[in-house]
């Protein structure tokens, strides 16, 4: 970020020449008053900006941070991409080769009905 040269202060204290056709002090002074208000406003603004920017970035460390443990911490299982359509598949073609030749001899169609 760029060196500010002028403070507040530094525009109050400035003390200009004076030559006999010059500019009306009273009106130099008046526009330096209102310079040094908008100069606080803007030191203001740039403390907040600055204390909101080091929160924000501690706030993303410590959320980056939790997903890194996060990632660490959760077991990596080798079907995890089975949905549950492939799961009532295998559930399926295991009954029918467990229970296969009970099924085939009802034909009702309803295994609710049917005893193992």
């Amino acid at each position: 970020m760029a060196e500010k040269n002028l403070t507040a202060k530094d525009i109050l204290q400035k003390e200009f020449s004076k030559t006999v056709r010059g500019y009306n002090t009273a009106e130099v002074d008046e526009y330096l008053d209102s310079i040094i208000r908008d100069y606080d406003s803007y030191q203001k603004d740039v403390v907040y900006l600055k204390n909101e920017n080091e929160r924000l970035i501690s706030k993303v460390d410590e959320l980056t941070k939790q997903l890194t443990l996060a990632k660490k911490n959760t077991p990596t299982t080798p079907g995890s991409g089975v949905t549950n359509f492939d799961i009532l598949k295998r559930l399926s073609n295991l009954e029918k080769h467990v229970f296969g030749s009970k099924i085939n001899n009802d034909n009702t169609g309803d295994l609710t009905q049917t005893k193992f």
